[in-house]
């Protein structure tokens, strides 16, 4: 196939290097920044720069943008690819861009259409850090637009080939709701806690527990504000949770409550070790 990728940065860029070194598929690449284009073609994670003459031959656009951004950037190349071409997006979000391509493919019958979202990334962003082994045994979601099955099918099989290991079909509205618990809630959280003056202090004191809950304060400020705040209605719901359930555990400490906090801690461990079971017995599965 012929590929596009708009947008060179960690998942853009690793998207490219992946298919580069898995696969025989041709890659072309665009960013708006050309230190990022330069360097994508150093890596290798493009072959070719694309302009709107290799528009035309595209089999696959994928788009490795922001929300907003993906869909002006896929307004702006829809007239320009031929028949049949498929359009990919991966941002974190989904309401909007699966809005916006159910949109257009009124508009582009012609036009295939699938949303998904690559369950992988790093603390680090741009091409500088993209990595073809990003996405090995990863999951990926995939959102099909107008119960495109076959686009939806091929994306899937070409996602496998990159290395993911699962592939979970969701709507729109479900994947934005889970999302906002499994990667912005944690994003927040680890944020929060990063802030503490004792954090300057950890040296010599931490191991493993301050290393995980830290890891994802380092981030893309204005990437993350942007998928915040377009799914702030479901962080929200989840972040209400999550404070009221620390107020428990406040308040069995406050009271040197011994049996509340203990009761609270083995619950917690319990409802971990069923959600592993239960992810053991899903790979078993696969």
């Amino acid at each position: 196939m012929n590929i596009g990728i708009i947008g060179l940065g960690l998942i853009g860029g690793s998207f490219g290097r992946a298919i580069i070194k898995n696969t025989e598929h041709t890659v072309y690449g665009h960013d708006i920044n050309s230190d990022s284009l330069l360097k994508a073609q150093m890596l290798p994670a493009i072959h070719y720069q694309l302009t709107d003459k290799e528009c035309a031959i595209l089999d696959l656009l994928i788009i490795a943008l922001t929300p907003k951004l993906s869909v002006s950037v896929m307004e702006e190349y829809l007239p320009k690819l031929s028949e049949n071409t498929i359009v990919l997006d991966i941002a974190g979000n989904k309401t909007k861009i699966v809005l916006a391509m159910c949109d257009a493919a009124i508009r582009y019958p012609n036009i295939n259409f699938v949303a998904s979202h690559p369950m992988a990334g790093r603390e680090f962003s741009g091409i500088n850090h993209a990595i073809a082994s990003l996405f090995e045994k990863a999951s990926a979601i995939i959102v099909p637009i107008e119960h495109n099955i076959a686009s939806a099918n091929l994306v899937k099989h070409f996602l496998l080939s990159l290395g993911f290991s699962e592939i979970v079909i969701s709507s729109a509205k479900t994947h934005d709701k889970i999302i906002s618990y499994t990667s912005q809630l944690p994003h927040i959280i680890s944020s929060s806690y990063i802030k503490s003056p004792t954090a300057l202090k950890h040296d010599g004191f931490s191991a493993g527990s301050f290393r995980d809950i830290s890891r994802v304060a380092k981030l893309n400020s204005k990437m993350w504000t942007e998928l915040m705040l377009e799914n702030k209605d479901n962080i929200l719901f989840e972040l209400d949770f999550f404070i009221n359930s620390l107020l428990e555990y406040k308040e069995a400490l406050d009271t040197n409550d011994a049996n509340k906090l203990e009761s609270l801690l083995e619950e917690g461990n319990s409802i971990k070790e069923m959600i592993e079971k239960a992810s053991r017995e899903h790979k078993r599965i696969l």
